[in-house]
């Protein structure tokens, strides 16, 4: 484990904010350079005929979404809450509305304030929706969510479809859905949706689903005698938290997909993604100052400054978190300090499983020092469980 090699200006900001503290330092530093460049490249490397669209559930925090509205082309959201809170910062940005158990209060809201598309994700939904477009006279685009069936399902540690899941509809499902559809005149079926698994960490298995996704879609034109414009085919592109070195290869994946579209270019479709981890992750940093350090039995912890009650991920992934040491030299000659041994990183809850990473090979670590864990820009802060024992929120910090 390195000692530090996380950016200059985040390395700065972090200690600022300890020197500046009264109390042992807990924050969250945002990098939004570092996101910008990064979201910047991936968007300019999609083919003509793609859309990137975020989604707000990875990271919804105001200076993250600002960063990033100029440079996708909309927000995905999964909720009424994710709605309110975009449309009121964000009025006039492309909004697509998904996620399983729509409220109607919800699919009328949607109505209300232009939501571009909704994605469909049973035939209850669906009727539904035809009702409320009917009773309010608007006119609505949706896709419809199939769970897939392949002969081969795909998975990684976080498999949503391909296999029974409460996500979706079936395919069997399809006829039902355009027998309601022909009986109204409100609902305009644009395509479909499809996401089957998330943590995709393997760019040409990614390019090989996406692949089935557009010959299904072209089968089912045939099929039904349909004619679509859009695909959405989620996100699902991972983080590597295991080895960081070794991150989802953007550039082939890329250049790869534009292989796959040309197989297609007859058809006038456009193609739609709607990303979250692999976008907004690797520009966050949780910072835990290390309280304590202490031995026990034959294992070494350092308690840290706030835990998995600010950080769920390590816990939520059942990983150890990577993360880099910034030394201060802080430590006073009767606090401990363990050098080259493996520790047990945690936090300050009343559990066993408040750990962030456990007996992780080190090269020393004193009382002061700033645990700064990586890619805590994504399902970090916004999952916690953030009022167990009470303490105090952790700092956020947005580097402009």
């Amino acid at each position: 484990m390195p000692v530090s090699d996380i950016p200059n200006r985040v390395e700065q900001v972090a200690r600022d904010l300890k020197a500046e503290s009264r109390d042992p330092l807990c924050a969250y530093i945002y990098d939004l350079p570092a996101l910008r460049t990064h979201i910047a490249r991936i968007v300019q490397a999609l083919p003509d005929n793609c859309d990137m669209f975020y989604a707000v559930k990875a990271n919804p925090t105001l200076p993250v979404l600002q960063t990033l509205a100029p440079l996708v082309h909309g927000f995905e959201v999964a909720s009424g809450g994710e709605l309110d809170w975009v449309r009121t910062h964000f009025p006039t940005i492309p909004v697509i509305f998904g996620g399983p158990g729509k409220l109607e209060s919800e699919l009328d809201d949607a109505l209300a304030r232009n939501v571009e598309v909704i994605h469909v994700e049973s035939l209850l939904e669906l009727r539904r929706l035809c009702t409320l477009a009917e009773r309010r006279n608007h006119t609505q685009d949706i896709l419809l969510r199939i769970n897939l069936e392949l002969d081969t399902a795909p998975s990684t540690r976080l498999t949503m479809g391909g296999l029974p899941t409460p996500f979706g509809m079936e395919e069997g499902c399809i006829d039902e859905a355009l027998r309601i559809l022909a009986h109204q005149a409100r609902i305009r079926l644009r395509g479909f949706h499809f996401h089957l698994l998330s943590h995709q960490l393997d760019a040409q298995r990614h390019l090989d689903l996406i692949d089935r996704y557009l010959a299904t879609v072209q089968r089912w034109e045939q099929e039904f005698g349909l004619t679509i414009d859009q695909i959405n085919v989620g996100g699902g592109i991972g983080i590597n938290y295991l080895e960081p070195s070794h991150q989802f290869d953007w550039e082939g994946f890329t250049g790869g997909l534009a292989e796959v579209l040309a197989r297609y270019q007859h058809r006038p479709w456009r193609i739609r993604f709607e990303c979250g981890r692999a976008l907004t992750a690797a520009c966050g940093y949780y910072v835990a100052e290390v309280l304590d350090i202490k031995a026990c039995g034959e294992e070494w912890f350092a308690i840290c400054r706030g835990g998995t009650h600010h950080f769920r991920t390590p816990a939520a992934q059942s990983h150890n978190h990577p993360f880099q040491i910034l030394k201060t030299g802080d430590n006073q000659r009767d606090e401990p300090a363990v050098a080259k041994q493996s520790i047990t990183l945690v936090g300050q809850l009343c559990t066993p499983k408040d750990v962030f990473a456990r007996q992780v090979p080190i090269p020393s670590l004193s009382v002061g020092d700033l645990v700064t864990f990586e890619y805590a820009g994504a399902y970090a802060w916004n999952i916690s469980h953030q009022q167990f024992l009470m303490h105090p929120a952790p700092q956020e910090v947005f580097i402009e």
